[in-house]
């Protein structure tokens, strides 16, 4: 399966350049060869000789390309309709943790298709690569090829040459996530107190930024300081009528609440957590169960239900292919068991 390719292209990989090094023996931006490609300018006529020659074709030949080219741009694309259709539906499967069919609907173009050299093309190709990080990140692979990190790197790249700046953005805070998820929690704090200015984001992602900020302190043992982004971010939520991320901060608070030993105050925050329960699907009742689980073992009284509750979120992490959540689980049980 494949797609026709602006004339440039082929020619200049048959000359063996890559867009850089063409636009530097051109003696020109780096970035322009990319807008030729992409059908958003072309040579101006006193570059053309040099260009032609460069590539190995006649002024004549150069103009074919061109006109081949504009026709590749221009020319709707009806796989486009159903790959952004596909995408919508991968968009479903990680909601429901089909890792499985999510998988396979990307495949199709990431692995097949490669985009013809349009901003269209490129957009959707970069929402792929997101939607694999997306993927690779729920199944807990977040370093080395085939990774999380691989494939958000791979995505910004893409939304930064189409000057996408609020992917880009959107981007550097799951990078975030990938660095809160591997144990570097004060970077990643920080890295989430930034972006939770960035106007870049939209207000909704702002304040999760700003929720991470104290999710990530609170895992570094920083639980007084946790307490103070977290709460304006449950009254964010709240004012930007955002019930599921809402539900989710108060799940944050009652973690902060414990870490920092007031545990009354835990209670009270996860039962707001337990009555407005953000959804059904398996990811969000493993972390629900896994938080409620943790604040049981606090208390010997109710230790063993913890326990039970940990067995149940770890059975359905396996069965789902969860491998963060999993290890995660697995540590709060070590810890209990040292203390025990």
């Amino acid at each position: 399966m494949g797609t026709r390719r602006h004339g440039l292209i082929r020619a200049r990989k048959a000359a063996g350049y890559t867009q850089e090094t063409l636009a530097i023996e051109l003696g020109l931006d780096t970035t322009t060869v990319g807008q030729w490609e992409r059908g958003k300018s072309e040579p101006l006529p006193y570059k053309r000789p040099k260009l032609a020659k460069t590539l190995g074709v006649t002024s004549r030949g150069l103009e074919e390309l061109l006109a081949e080219g504009a026709a590749v741009v221009s020319r709707p694309s009806a796989d486009y309709e159903t790959w952004a259709d596909d995408l919508d539906r991968v968009a479903v499967c990680l909601g429901r943790q089909e890792f499985d069919l999510a998988k396979l609907l990307l495949d199709r173009w990431t692995g097949r298709l490669i985009p013809s050299g349009d901003d269209r093309g490129l957009y959707l190709y970069g929402r792929s690569l997101r939607l694999l990080g997306d993927l690779r990140q729920d199944q807990g692979v977040l370093t080395g090829p085939m990774s999380a990190r691989q494939s958000y790197g791979r995505a910004m790249a893409v939304f930064r040459e189409l000057g996408a700046d609020r992917r880009v953005a959107q981007l550097e805070l799951q990078l975030a996530v990938l660095d809160e998820m591997g144990g570097n929690h004060e970077p990643a704090a920080e890295q989430y107190r930034q972006l939770a200015t960035d106007t870049r984001l939209d207000a909704r992602d702002r304040t999760r930024a700003q929720l991470w900020v104290g999710t990530a302190l609170s895992k570094a043992g920083r639980n007084a300081d946790a307490i103070t982004f977290i709460k304006p971010a449950i009254r964010q939520f709240e004012a930007l009528e955002e019930p599921q991320d809402w539900s989710v901060a108060f799940q944050k608070l009652a973690l902060a609440h414990r870490g920092d030993g007031d545990l009354s105050q835990a209670g009270v925050a996860f039962q707001v957590a337990l009555d407005h329960r953000p959804g059904d699907a398996p990811m969000q009742r493993v972390r629900l169960d896994t938080a409620h689980g943790h604040l049981l073992l606090s208390d010997p009284a109710t230790a063993d239900s913890g326990l039970k509750l940990l067995e149940g979120a770890a059975a359905t992490s396996t069965q789902y292919g969860m491998m963060h959540q999993l290890q995660a689980i697995s540590g709060i049980r070590r810890a209990y068991e040292r203390q025990a």
